[in-house]
C-alpha cells in the first residue's frame, strides 16, 4: 500500500473498527467498508446521520446517493474519498514543528 491509502485505511479503521491487512487495496477496503455501512443503516438512521455529519459528508451528497443502487457500496465511496481528502488536507497543511523561541515561553 503507498503511504497515502495506508493513511487513509488506519483512518477508517480507527473510526469504523473495520480490520484492514496491509495488503489490501482500494476495493477491498470499499468492500469492508460497505459492510460496516450496513450495520450502521440497520442500527437506526439518527445513528447514520449523527455519523455522516461527523465525517463532514454533505447532505447533498448523500441524499443523492441514498437513491441508487447500491447504497452501501456509495456510501462507502463517499466516506472513502472523503477521509483520503483529509490525509491529504493534513500533508499539504502540516505546520512545522515549533522553534524553540524564548520569549514564546511562559
Amino acid at each position: 500500500m503507498d503511504d497515502t491509502l495506508r493513511e487513509t485505511a488506519i483512518a477508517l479503521q480507527s473510526d469504523w473498527g473495520i480490520q484492514i491487512p496491509d495488503t489490501l487495496s482500494e476495493e477491498a477496503i470499499l468492500q469492508l467498508l460497505a459492510e460496516r455501512v450496513v450495520l450502521f443503516l440497520e442500527r437506526g438512521a439518527e445513528t447514520f446521520y449523527q455519523l455522516m455529519y461527523r465525517l463532514d459528508i454533505s447532505e447533498k451528497k448523500l441524499n443523492a446517493v441514498l437513491q441508487d443502487a447500491d447504497v452501501p457500496g456509495k456510501i462507502a465511496r463517499l466516506i472513502y474519498d472523503r477521509q483520503l481528502q483529509k490525509v491529504k488536507s493534513r500533508r499539504e497543511n502540516k505546520m512545522p514543528p515549533p522553534v524553540d523561541d524564548p520569549e514564546l515561553k511562559w
